[in-house]
């Protein structure tokens, strides 16, 4: 009891931020003379501490930092795991032939875990999600595309495939061609010349109106059409 009155402990970290899979140190040394009796880390304190560290037993990933130093108690921890974190004390223990008591101890060292697969995982998440986006602008894009051409190709084909019905009026060198048909009322004037007499003129019915979805004023079909054809 005498030997341990000028002892003291010093546990100088109070907080400690670590990247999972680095290395752990954490800092105790001691002072004066101190009864015997084992310095330990412990993680908690109260019924459901763990031992850390003690110069008895295997810790494969514990080691001291100045070994077989009776003042430096420091240790490292390597390859941090998420499970490491919490607080840490350095405890030296009074030893008598009866029994084994807590003598001095630190005020404890907070251990947090920056958590580097967290980060990873929001970016990667991050950049899967920006993909996703282009892909759908993309595939839009060559569906926009492709419905346009196929509107294009439908317009070219109704005005030139499709049989259409026709209501002409004919012309002949004893009379003047006459319009039978309403919808040809629109045609312009044909001027009386000797050509005229021997050509026949057409007037076609309006094409089916089609669906107006291109932007540009060119892409849509034409609505009425006459020909004028000489005569066999």
């Amino acid at each position: 009891a005498q030997a341990g009155q000028g002892f003291e402990l010093h546990q100088p970290q109070d907080k400690v931020l670590v990247t999972v899979g680095e290395t752990l140190t954490l800092t105790c040394t001691t002072s004066g003379d101190g009864p015997l009796g084992a310095v330990k880390w412990l993680k908690g304190w109260g019924s459901g501490n763990k031992t850390v560290y003690e110069q008895k037993g295997s810790f494969p990933r514990v080691t001291r930092v100045v070994s077989e130093s009776n003042t430096d108690f420091s240790i490292r921890i390597k390859d941090v795991r998420s499970e490491d974190a919490g607080t840490y004390y350095c405890v030296k223990f009074s030893k008598s032939l009866t029994s084994v008591e807590t003598f001095q101890h630190g005020k404890g060292t907070v251990v947090s875990l920056h958590e580097t697969a967290l980060v990873h995982s929001v970016v990667a998440t991050a950049v899967v999600f920006c993909f996703l986006l282009l892909g759908l602008f993309v595939a839009l894009c060559m569906y926009r595309r492709k419905h346009r051409g196929e509107e294009e190709s439908q317009c070219l084909a109704m005005g030139s495939f499709l049989p259409i019905p026709l209501q002409c009026c004919a012309g002949t060198p004893s009379t003047t061609s006459k319009v039978l048909d309403a919808e040809t009322s629109h045609l312009p004037s044909q001027q009386s010349s000797k050509e005229d007499n021997d050509i026949h003129y057409a007037d076609l019915q309006p094409l089916p109106t089609a669906p107006q979805h291109s932007r540009s004023p060119s892409a849509g079909c034409s609505e009425y059409a006459s020909i004028r054809v000489a005569a066999k």
